[in-house]
């Protein structure tokens, strides 16, 4: 049976708060905040409430409460050492329950620490709580064999077809491309080349990477 994983002191301090092996930069989550925030302005979606799902050490907020003034933020993490150190609601994804859905939900590389079961209950549940937006990211297989520092990134997650994600995604979502995707059903033009095809089972086959 695989052991739990822990997301402690020692977790955070190598993956995010040692410059030698930190996986991402806070220049880095300041520029995805603002590309995220820049989006919904774009798609005219007014952002009153924030949903941010494995929230980590909040890298992401203060871009986007700086670019988003005046909506309310809601930090959501499974890690009790963060929601003690930082007063983050304490959840998983999977079954977390709000009364009020969200016009924003990023969910940054998170369900690859999820077992398929709860991975696809938390898919489920991002589309149950959005009214919006959604930016989503997580570790692929594909991204794993082609695109990953491997002397920075943890190895210690499932590693799914990017098609996974996709499909299951697309099923309540429409895809716009770099992470980011709209509920459907909001009313927001979406372009034909500014969105993402509709793609085959067959093509989904193709994409899947050789197996290693």
């Amino acid at each position: 049976m695989k052991r739990a994983r822990v997301f402690d002191r020692d977790y955070y301090r190598r993956f995010y708060l040692d410059p030698k092996s930190a996986v991402t930069t806070r220049a880095e989550m300041d520029a995805r905040g603002r590309l995220i925030a820049a989006f919904a302005a774009y798609m005219d979606v007014k952002v009153r409430r924030i949903l941010d799902a494995g929230c980590g050490l909040g890298l992401l907020r203060p871009s986007l409460r700086r670019a988003l003034p005046g909506a309310i933020y809601v930090g959501l993490e499974a890690s009790r050492f963060l929601c003690r150190r930082y007063g983050w609601v304490e959840g998983s994804l999977a079954t977390w329950k709000s009364p009020r859905k969200f016009d924003l939900i990023v969910c940054y590389d998170v369900l690859q620490y999820l077992g398929d079961h709860d991975a696809v209950r938390a898919l489920a549940n991002l589309a149950r709580l959005s009214r919006g937006i959604l930016y989503f990211s997580a570790l692929t297989r594909e991204d794993w064999l082609y695109h990953a520092d491997k002397t920075l990134t943890d190895r210690d997650v499932r590693l799914r077809p990017a098609a996974w994600y996709r499909r299951r995604l697309a099923r309540h979502f429409r895809e716009s491309g770099v992470g980011l995707w709209v509920r459907r059903g909001v009313p927001v033009t979406m372009w034909s080349l500014e969105s993402a095809p509709l793609v085959t089972t067959r093509k989904r086959l193709a994409e899947r990477p050789p197996k290693s």
